[in-house]
């Protein structure tokens, strides 16, 4: 292989035609399912779906025998599907997702997240990193093999479309095409972060997730403040309460054992190793208001809280009326949208039911006291690496971003990982993304940072090359 030559390929084609693809792509608000209960009405995710089959179609024919298809099952969200052949009797697949978080407030001035905005090397917009680019990284990697007539395995590329909603069509569409997927022996994942952009990072394990509404209510209506404080018991306080069953309120330390996990060394060493390589950027990353700071200083405790251990997010409320229209009253009820990510290895399920029965149970004051599970996604710990991908994993690294791969968890959640972990235990992952320093996935300001999507696209393609003919690779 001529890593310049491929270096320059995909380079080029990410400025002639990835990027302005991109552009195009954040302009549509395909807002996930759970975000956007009228997406099929809408036609965003079947705009967003059509702008990628048709570039990818345009492409097909520098691919000989490549078939793509935008696979519908009733009543879910669209899938596109697609086959490259290859050599040899092995199946690589390469998975992405479309579907976007909402809008979220604070975008700067002159940004927005259905506005695409180029400055310097990034490109602004919901979307772009999360995870719109992985279709066109997917098929930059074996298009750049092909312009040098590099073999590789047979090749199955999985787009799906709700990905930012637990991921809950995808069992049914992996199902449906399990003859015409295969087996795959190597999998690789665009949607995760880097703790740089200086190398390529591996992701080794996803926290899970689960989360859903808790409401307490006490009344049937408002009632004057100054009349019933003292008589009726806040929803507030009581939710206050109640939370305080899951979290300590000091420290944010999510109190019940039955929440953690052992961690393996090996994840504790590897984290260590993280904190050494990035240094005070594991927490100087994040838009701080002044004066604060993190919850310890000691790094590779930062880098286990997010990767290992369970963490609380409150992410919405309701009952709570705006400051301007806030009268003196004591509200009925507050109701709150918890997120609760989970360790690696425990059921994201089982955590749920857990918490739905901790949150429940005897209610203070007899309040009505309900939480309602909305999501529930188990993580994913990585087998290890077989010795080829380890050593192709760190030639690429080298070879494109000029410095040593690094491996860390991630706290974030790809149900997707999780699932086919299951469905194929000795496959080998390579999970990776352009989710660095600032670049704020599902929040304000989110960018994709182009530099490192086209050295990913570049590293997919050479591990693809080196996974073909090797024995044992499972």
């Amino acid at each position: 292989m001529d890593t310049a030559r491929l270096s320059r390929f995909v380079s080029g084609l990410w400025d002639d035609e990835i990027v302005p693809q991109l552009v195009e792509y954040i302009r549509i608000p395909n807002k996930s399912p759970m975000f956007d209960k009228d997406w099929v009405a809408h036609g965003y995710m079947d705009a967003a779906v059509k702008l990628m089959e048709t570039w990818a179609r345009s492409k097909l024919s520098q691919l000989p025998g490549a078939t793509l298809e935008v696979v519908r099952l009733e009543g879910r969200t669209p899938l596109i599907y697609i086959e490259v052949p290859g050599q040899g009797d092995d199946t690589v697949m390469l998975y992405g997702h479309l579907d976007k978080q909402p809008e979220m407030t604070g975008w700067a001035e002159g940004l927005g997240p259905w506005t695409p905005v180029l400055k310097g090397d990034k490109l602004y917009g919901r979307g772009g990193a999360d995870d719109g680019y992985a279709i066109f990284g997917s098929l930059a990697a074996l298009l750049a093999l092909h312009e040098q007539g590099i073999p590789h395995a047979r090749c199955v590329v999985m787009i799906e479309a709700c990905e930012e909603s637990g991921s809950y069509d995808l069992p049914y569409y992996v199902d449906h095409l399990a003859e015409r997927i295969g087996s795959p022996s190597l999998v690789v994942c665009l949607d995760s972060g880097c703790g740089n952009y200086d190398q390529l990072w591996l992701t080794t394990s996803l926290r899970g997730m689960t989360g859903g509404n808790l409401t307490v209510q006490v009344l049937e209506e408002g009632v004057h403040s100054g009349d019933a404080s003292g008589v009726v018991p806040s929803s507030f306080r009581i939710l206050r309460e109640l939370l305080s069953r899951l979290e300590d309120p000091a420290t944010g330390t999510i109190k019940p054992k039955e929440l953690y996990v052992e961690i393996p060394q090996q994840r504790i060493d590897q984290a260590r190793l993280s904190a050494e390589v990035l240094g005070d950027d594991i927490y100087s990353k994040f838009p701080w208001a002044e004066g604060m700071q993190p919850v310890t200083k000691d790094l590779a405790e930062l880098v286990l809280n997010r990767t290992w251990r369970p963490q609380l997010a409150v992410t919405g409320v309701g009952g709570i009326p705006p400051l301007e229209s806030a009268g003196n009253v004591l509200r009925p009820f507050t109701s709150v949208k918890l997120s609760l990510r989970v360790p690696p290895t425990l059921s994201g399920a089982k955590a749920g039911e857990f918490v739905k029965q901790l949150l429940e149970k005897d209610p203070p004051y007899g309040a009505k006291v309900s939480f309602t599970l909305e999501k529930d996604g188990s993580g994913w710990n990585a087998p290890a690496l077989s010795p080829w991908l380890e050593k192709a994993v760190a030639d690429a690294s080298q070879n494109y971003f000029g410095a040593p791969a690094t491996y860390m968890g991630e706290g974030g959640s790809i149900p997707f990982m999780g699932m086919l972990g299951e469905k194929f235990p000795k496959a080998q992952f390579l999970i990776t993304g352009v989710l660095g320093p600032h670049s704020n996935a599902h929040g304000p300001n989110e960018f994709l940072h182009i530099p490192t999507g086209k050295k990913v696209s570049m590293v997919v393609a050479e591990v693809v090359a080196r996974h073909f003919g090797q024995a044992g690779k499972a």
